[in-house]
């Protein structure tokens, strides 16, 4: 019985300050959607999901 393991070196690129700002913004980008949810009418969010429903093809009722 044969067993052959194929490894892979990926090259990480990018500094360590790009890295940061990449995490930054995605918090902020999390921290804004989660303030926006909080704050919503539920009547709201549900239309929007429901829109979004209607919009990728899937029925809902």
């Amino acid at each position: 019985m044969l067993s052959a393991t194929n490894t892979r070196t990926v090259a990480v690129s990018g500094s360590r300050s790009s890295r940061l700002m990449a995490a930054f913004f995605a918090a902020l980008l999390g921290a804004s959607l989660l303030y926006g949810i909080g704050f919503a009418q539920s009547e709201v969010l549900h239309n929007a999901a429901h829109d979004s429903r209607h919009a990728a093809g899937f029925p809902c009722h």
